[in-house]
């Protein structure tokens, strides 16, 4: 996934097969002199609004934003590449055991040797977060669930975006294979006290199906995609997006998982079940000063909180 857009002019909608997502193959562009920061959702209608479609061509964008569907009409925006969440690999760590970028739990068969092609389910719910100002003017979080990026270089994820802009907070969703370009998921409604679930799902043959769930506005989004992962590990993290180098970490005071359970080896648990083995990953920089820093684990192994203590 990622965070600071730069966008281009549209080239080409492909609709897939569900009728009710558009895919825009190419990132959308501000105007000149509107800066690269976050585009809010707002922006985004607007420019696809205000897009004049060549004579004969169908203007599905005006029908994607202003036809009232059966049902949401979401549209996948792509993150350009050298914008992506991740570095060169999704979790950087530090030497005395903690992330600089991940802050929350994992599971694996074994931490010393984790096996390959165990994981086929990741679920976790949580509350968004409501934002408070800190030193740097634009701070950035996610809260996801994942497949794989513990202890190998791709991950299968979908989650929420809560960032705060000099024009205030900005929440969406989005999902990642990475390292391909992550989606920001148009028109999925995300807000502060919603509380979202969300599910990745190994379906066989190299595909993942991805779910979130608006469980507070009873909306759902799912998408099939294919990745040929080595399936090692399962996630619930909270995470400052990549850009550059880590962007500042959003203070979200306190987000809360629970509900989280994982499928290894066909067998289904929490995160503590003794049939695999957990990490608490607190997240800090190199030093040592904590960022984010993961509760012990509750509700019977299947619950816990992070909580924000520096940018």
């Amino acid at each position: 996934m990622k965070m600071m857009f730069r966008y281009s002019l549209v080239a080409l909608l492909a609709l897939v097969s569900d009728s009710s997502v558009i895919t825009v193959n190419s990132p959308l562009k501000k105007p000149p002199g509107e800066g690269t920061g976050p585009t809010r959702h707002a922006d985004l209608r607007g420019n696809l609004v205000g897009r004049v479609p060549p004579r004969g061509e169908p203007d599905v964008f005006q029908q994607a934003v202003n036809s009232p569907p059966k049902r949401p009409e979401f549209v996948l925006v792509p993150i350009a590449s050298p914008e992506a969440h991740h570095r060169a690999v999704p979790h950087i760590r530090n030497r005395n055991g903690t992330s600089q970028n991940w802050g929350g739990y994992a599971v694996v068969s074994n931490l010393a040797a984790p096996m390959s092609g165990v994981v086929s389910d990741v679920k976790g719910t949580w509350t968004v977060p409501s934002l408070s100002p800190s030193e740097s003017s634009s701070t950035y979080s996610s809260a996801w669930v994942g497949i794989d990026g513990y202890s190998d270089n791709t991950v299968e994820q979908i989650g929420t975006e809560q960032d705060l802009t000099p024009d205030g907070p900005d929440y969406y969703a989005w999902f990642e294979m990475y390292p391909k370009s992550g989606y920001r998921i148009l028109n999925f409604p995300v807000e502060a006290d919603d509380t979202i679930s969300a599910e990745v799902h190994y379906a066989g043959n190299n595909r993942f199906k991805l779910t979130i769930r608006n469980v507070t506005k009873n909306v759902s989004f799912s998408t099939t995609q294919r990745s040929k992962a080595k399936r090692q590990s399962a996630e619930w993290i909270v995470e400052p997006p990549y850009s550059g180098g880590i962007l500042p970490l959003a203070d979200f005071g306190t987000i809360s998982f629970s509900a989280c359970s994982a499928t290894l080896n066909g067998n289904t648990g929490s995160i503590g079940a003794s049939a695999w083995q957990h990490d608490a990953i607190t997240m800090a920089y190199h030093d040592g000063i904590i960022k984010a820093q993961p509760s012990n684990l509750t509700g019977g192994g299947t619950g816990f909180s992070v909580s924000w203590n520096n940018e």
